[in-house]
């Protein structure tokens, strides 16, 4: 199967809605590669980057104030857990360091006990606890999606599949909440993917 515009609203018909997929939201410095990282994973249905952590009204890219970038993630906890999506952000980012610049803070925002927890329980077996560590954990309180052409970024460079899209006839806001978009972000940035469509090494596809 290739990448057609018959192909990508197939596929994403397909995917799991969002009464059936729980949300995750992470702040591990500039977003757009954890929005790719995380794209390239089994389990993750969606994903969008936008601002979150701070007290700023409608913040915007040159308006940040104090919030930082992070990436939001949907999910089927039937494939893969929050447990193993946080333990990622442990892999990816050092606990004991904290950027001075609130854009590119790491921070991890729970929007459940459930999900506190489970942190707690992460950092535990890494003989660590949230107090210990230099990342913050905050409730989520509000996320901010940021500009259109900050979603997908990677993918964006990939002319050939952005026409697919746009072939779709696709909005910016499909474009962004797509996921077969999600996917091929985290493919064009070179990572692992498991997609049943035919698809050229990702260099042939980014206009640079």
């Amino acid at each position: 199967m290739t990448l057609t515009p018959a192909t990508i609203r197939d596929y994403d018909a397909q995917a799991a809605d969002r009464e059936t997929t729980d949300t995750a939201t992470f702040g591990l410095g500039c977003f757009w590669g954890p929005d790719a990282r995380f794209g390239a994973m089994d389990g993750v249905v969606r994903t969008r980057v936008g601002y979150a952590g701070g007290t700023t009204s409608d913040p915007s890219y040159h308006a940040l104030g104090d919030h930082t970038e992070v990436v939001q993630v949907d999910f089927d906890p039937a494939v893969v857990s929050y447990r193993t999506l946080v333990e990622t952000v442990c892999q990816h980012h050092p606990l004991h360091t904290q950027p001075q610049k609130p854009q590119y803070q790491h921070l991890v925002l729970p929007s459940t006990p459930s999900q506190r927890a489970t942190i707690g329980a992460v950092l535990a077996d890494l003989g660590e606890t949230a107090t210990s560590v230099d990342t913050r954990i905050e409730r989520l309180s509000q996320f901010y999606p940021a500009e259109t052409y900050h979603q997908k970024y990677r993918l964006r460079s990939a002319t050939a599949f952005v026409d697919a899209f746009d072939a779709a006839r696709y909005t910016d806001e499909d474009f962004r909440d797509s996921p077969i978009a999600a996917t091929l972000n985290g493919y064009v940035a070179g990572h692992n993917v498991n997609l049943d469509v035919e698809l050229p090494p990702p260099d042939q596809h980014a206009s640079g």
